[in-house]
């Protein structure tokens, strides 16, 4: 083909090799030199009110400091309820239903603090930081002393920039707003590590003290029923509940706390099978009740291998031996499930004529055996 080509027109275009063997050509009008884009710039600089009006630079420092200051009563707010408002505190919060006040405020007034100081300092940035256009151009990694030099001259620029120096009021306000917030992550923790409540943790609604001092009727889980002795065969298994949880549940108080610090499991064996003197005195006829929470992380050990004798817990396989006492014999729980002693009534229903010995559930730093 030539270099230069007829149109339909009659006018001549020139062609050009488009591939480095000439093989293809494109016409000349395709191809376009880059070095015909200029380079568009910056757009002009817009000067902010504060940037030359001292007036608004003042009205700017007073509305941030104003900001900050919110954030610090906010943060006092969280300090203060948190001793001032009683635990068992509620009220009916629209769209969530009922609530504890102490959540709702503690959550509140946190929430608000910080987003107090995040609020005022994007409006000091907007307002009072330099806000001129700068261009880096792209440099070797190594750096000069010179280039270290200027780029500490740069850092201590912008701190200048902010304007800390010539308004202390932003300065002191920011650091006031930022020192109190520390006070809430502080205090959750030191809070929280006392006063120590041993016998809390201990306590469960089996104790005789919430039945006026008598024997408390084992009850079916979730019918609420009363269990008879003939009524275990040997290898079944209850699920079991207190009689007080009914107590628990008409006042409204901390019952699912105290019905899952309740949970038994009551099973039948061969008595000839039980292999530890006091968990055969605390059953009835080879009838045995255990705490149904496992004393690693306070799962529900439902599952029952029949033929072994064994209690597993779903969550992180603890296998607990009923033969043994229910002796730990695998997996990572480190203690026993804690036996609950067991009676008959003259009517015949099981009843526990006492608490757990111990504390139910995962272990902590003061348990006592």
């Amino acid at each position: 083909m030539n270099d230069h080509e007829t149109t339909d027109h009659g006018k001549s275009t020139s062609l050009v090799p488009a591939s480095s063997d000439g093989h293809d050509l494109l016409p000349a009008s395709l191809i376009t030199d880059v070095d015909q884009f200029e380079n568009p710039g910056l757009p002009p600089h817009v000067h902010r009110a504060a940037d030359d009006d001292p007036a608004a630079a003042k009205r700017a420092e007073r509305q941030v400091a104003t900001l900050f200051g919110l954030s610090m009563l906010a943060t006092l707010v969280f300090v203060v309820s948190y001793f001032a408002v009683p635990d068992e505190a509620t009220f009916f919060f629209p769209g969530v239903g009922l609530a504890k006040t102490q959540n709702v405020v503690l959550g509140l007034s946190l929430g608000f603090s910080i987003f107090l100081i995040g609020i005022g300092a994007v409006h000091w940035a907007k307002t009072l930081m330099s806000d001129e256009e700068v261009v880096e151009e792209r440099h070797e990694q190594a750096s000069t002393p010179e280039q270290r030099a200027k780029a500490v001259a740069v850092v201590a620029e912008g701190v200048e920039s902010t304007q800390l120096n010539r308004r202390p009021l932003l300065k002191y306000s920011l650091g006031g707003a930022l020192g109190l917030f520390i006070l809430p992550l502080g205090l959750q923790v030191a809070g929280s590590l006392g006063p120590v409540t041993i016998e809390e943790l201990k306590h469960t609604i089996w104790d005789p003290e919430d039945n006026d001092g008598k024997p408390i009727r084992l009850m079916r889980d979730p019918e609420m029923t009363p269990i008879r002795l003939d009524e275990v065969t040997s290898g079944s298994v209850f699920h079991v509940m207190p009689e007080t949880l009914q107590k628990y549940i008409d006042e409204g108080k901390h019952v699912l706390e105290a019905k899952a610090k309740a949970a038994v499991i009551l099973i039948r064996l061969d008595p000839d099978l039980i292999k530890v003197q006091k968990a055969k005195d605390w059953g009835v006829d080879g009838v045995v009740a255990y705490s149904k929470i496992c004393t690693h992380v306070g799962c529900a050990v439902g599952l029952y291998e029949q033929q072994t004798h064994h209690l597993l817990c779903p969550c992180h396989q603890s296998t607990f031996d009923l033969t043994e006492d229910c002796a730990v014999i695998f997996g990572p729980a480190k203690r026993p499930l804690p036996q609950l002693k067991i009676t008959v009534d003259d009517a015949g229903y099981l009843v526990a004529p006492a608490g757990f010995a111990e504390p139910v559930g995962p272990s902590f730093w003061e348990r006592a055996r």
